[in-house]
């Protein structure tokens, strides 16, 4: 069963989110909370597997406190929640440690996907929803013009493995490209975490562009 805090300033909306998810097998909802506060509070006492985090609230935002539970390092997936798939602070919670995002108005099913590939250890970025997000928004974040010392212990295949998933890739779709078992990916990847110090595939994701080995809108 996977465990979900729902977080939003909304009380209408936490309850729509709360009966969707409700409904869908696997899924049980264990709280709410109305700001990040009280989220970063709710987190530490009820250790959900998942956080759906609303962007923009009262008393500390969706950023601020996605970074305080990640630092935590409690095993809680952060699940941002916006209105708009080009929102500023999106970029930033990707920074911050979110597992990937959601927009308000997916549907029942694909919401209670999402929380089951952020709470399965993946990352919830479409391709194209990358690409746009931080062409965008890179700008925002410390772009290095020389590489990060770490990628030079990177294989030569764990650095193509790098670019594919900062390409948007599945680990399918990584392992037909590369025609490898997805099992191979997987450890790929898995190694590429360890060696970058990175917590997930999202932050692999912003690493691989920050450091400039794939280019905005290329």
């Amino acid at each position: 069963m996977i465990r979900v805090l729902i977080v939003d300033d909304q009380a209408m909306v936490r309850e729509g989110f709360s009966v969707l998810l409700g409904a869908m097998p696997g899924i049980e909802v264990v709280g709410e909370a109305e700001d990040g506060r009280r989220a970063v509070a709710e987190v530490a006492r009820l250790r959900p597997d998942v956080v759906l985090m609303d962007v923009r609230m009262p008393h500390m935002n969706g950023l601020e406190a996605t970074r305080e539970i990640v630092a935590a390092d409690s095993g809680t997936k952060v699940l941002i929640l916006t209105t708009y798939d080009l929102d500023e602070y999106v970029y930033r919670a990707l920074r911050a440690g979110a597992s990937g995002f959601l927009l308000k108005d997916a549907s029942a099913e694909r919401l209670a996907e999402g929380v089951r590939v952020v709470a399965s250890g993946e990352a919830l970025l479409a391709p194209t929803v990358t690409k746009r997000l931080l062409t965008e928004f890179s700008k925002i974040g410390s772009v290095h013009t020389n590489p990060h010392e770490r990628i030079e212990e990177l294989t030569e295949r764990e650095s193509e493995v790098l670019v594919l998933v900062a390409q948007g890739l599945s680990n399918g779709e990584i392992a037909a490209h590369l025609v490898v078992a997805e099992s191979t990916v997987k450890t790929h990847v898995g190694r590429v975490l360890v060696k970058l110090g990175l917590r997930d595939r999202t932050q692999a994701v912003v690493f691989a562009y920050e450091e400039g080995l794939v280019r905005p809108g290329a």
